[in-house]
């Protein structure tokens, strides 16, 4: 695998911590999650730039906010006991298909 596919994996995993940390942290009302929440976002922020020297910034934030947004959607649904409607799972798997035919069809995916 690509170093920068590595390096935007990190990205996504770090902005899914600091997503569900948010919700934790109850508004900034509390420390210890509302701390994950500015680290885990300044680190995939971080992680999100060494990718940009490898593919276009368009295509980078495509796939790490489509992968955020699934990522987030099954956490909230396990940790936080948040529902789904039909619509909202159809738009996620369409969210999921452009991810997909990006990676698989996109002569843009790299510099």
């Amino acid at each position: 695998m690509p170093v920068h596919y590595f390096y935007l994996i990190i990205a996504v995993a770090a902005e899914t911590i600091g997503t569900t940390a948010l919700q934790a942290s109850q508004q900034f009302s509390k420390l210890g999650p509302s701390l994950i929440v500015l680290v885990a976002y300044a680190f995939s922020f971080y992680m999100m730039g060494l990718t940009l020297k490898f593919m276009p910034v368009g295509i980078v934030y495509a796939i790490w906010s489509g992968l955020g947004i699934l990522l987030i959607a099954v956490i909230a649904f396990f940790a936080f006991g948040q529902k789904l409607d039909l619509p909202a799972v159809i738009g996620m798997v369409l969210i999921m298909s452009g991810i997909i035919i990006i990676h698989l069809f996109s002569q843009s995916s790299t510099h």
